[in-house]
């Protein structure tokens, strides 16, 4: 009987995850997931764990009891060097792990594109780790601002789904806190929204573009367009037309680039944001034994976008039909992209939808509200497919009868699990 290839997933990510438990159903594979955290996040929700609009207990998987459930093997830790000749690696925590393939589902991070000032002085959000801090940070400044009645200067650099959804979130939380609320938000936030492009949410029509930026000025956001940023000091942002943006509170949402993790492949091809380049199997081209999916990767023909979505279908790809075949002895078949459109929701203010045809939905009435629907749909399906429908069904009907209130007083929420 022929050994049983060992498949290393680098990263746990939506893509990685998905590789993983696809592939858990391989009789012909060992599989050892590697990630630097211990929980598994919807990605996408990084903006409202970063509010505190919802509570992080029910919403986080454990790698360990994925591992048991899935049946693979899980390492806390990160990749430290590799040697692609002899097909091994060495990880942070010392261990040295051999591979028969490897599957490289490192993710993304926001690009500064070097802008001075922006690393030392913006908070990001590419992690769990960041949203704790913004989150910490937003109550902290809300808090001081009862107290002085000098306003907090919110400025958020990006106006693509992170920044304008994290926008709202933001305004979400201080609504929704006992004894805050709206009235409360115009005088203690002064937000300001910056995008280098002419428009908003450059991936979606021109008319959701001008309804998201038409609603973020209703919550109060100035929101500047064709706002090429110069400069982030202490306190301020500068743009290269001049202007100089007062914000003790920075936030960088835009641009995507791989994690930094990929320099330590650089011997493979990779683009000039980082990403590792690879065919239309999602093998890298220097080296089929290593394929790469997710935001860490690019496509040389057709790349798709860095969403979830996309990630997902390629880590399924992988662990359902490349590795499978390769295994075989036989060559993988091509990928193919289904793109299933698009949503974005301004937290309980507005949403919008985008359907493969690139038609818009939402915006108003019930519209907005099939936006929102499928929103939250796209997590509950990733979340079912992790704990069970059973599961899901009683966390969903649990947080819509007792949602989550965020209170910046002072006071964490219990349902909130920093």
């Amino acid at each position: 009987m022929a050994a049983k290839k060992h498949i290393v997933i680098l990263g746990g990510g939506v893509g990685g995850l998905e590789a993983a438990t696809q592939l858990s159903h391989n009789p012909h594979v060992t599989i050892t997931l590697i990630d630097k955290n211990n929980v598994h996040f919807w990605k996408p929700s990084l903006h409202e764990f970063a509010s505190g609009t919802i509570s992080e207990k029910g919403n986080l998987f454990a790698f360990n009891e994925l591992a048991k459930r899935f049946g693979f093997s899980f390492i806390q830790s990160t990749l430290e060097t590799i040697d692609r000749p002899n097909r091994t690696m060495t990880l942070e925590n010392g261990q040295t792990l051999s591979y028969d393939t490897l599957v490289v589902a490192l993710g993304s991070c926001a690009n500064d594109f070097g802008t001075p000032g922006a690393k030392e002085n913006c908070l990001f959000l590419n992690s769990l780790a960041d949203a704790t801090i913004i989150h910490d940070r937003f109550r902290s400044l809300i808090e001081r601002a009862q107290l002085t009645n000098e306003p907090v200067h919110l400025g958020i650099v990006g106006g693509g789904a992170t920044g304008v959804q994290l926008a709202a979130e933001l305004c979400q939380a201080i609504d929704n806190t006992p004894g805050l609320g709206p009235e409360t938000r115009r005088r203690l936030l002064k937000p300001t929204l910056i995008e280098a492009s002419d428009r908003l949410l450059a991936a979606f029509p021109p008319k959701v573009s001008e309804e998201a930026q038409a609603q973020l000025e209703a919550l109060g956001f100035e929101v500047i367009t064709k706002g090429m940023v110069s400069e982030v000091g202490c306190g301020y942002i500068a743009l290269k037309d001049g202007r100089r943006i007062d914000s003790n509170f920075p936030i960088w949402a835009a641009g995507v680039k791989a994690c930094a993790a990929t320099s330590l492949l650089k011997d493979l091809e990779l683009s000039r944001s980082g990403q590792i380049m690879v065919t239309a199997t999602l093998q890298t081209t220097k080296d089929p034994a290593i394929f790469a999916i997710g935001d860490c990767a690019r496509m040389e023909v057709n790349p798709v976008a860095p969403t979830a979505q996309a990630a997902r279908q390629e880590g399924r790809y992988v662990g359902r039909i490349a590795i499978p075949r390769q295994i075989a002895g036989k060559a993988p078949t091509p990928f193919v992209y289904t793109d299933r459109g698009a949503v974005v929701a301004l937290g309980q203010y507005n949403a919008w939808g985008m359907w493969p045809s690139k038609k818009e939905f939402g915006g108003h009435g019930l519209g907005a509200k099939l936006a929102r629907f499928i929103h939250e749909g796209l997590f509950r399906q990733h979340q079912m497919s992790l704990s069970g429908l059973v599961r899901t069904l009683a966390l969903t009907v649990k947080e819509h009868l007792r949602p989550n209130n965020p209170d910046l007083n002072g006071k964490e929420d219990e349902t909130k699990g920093h």
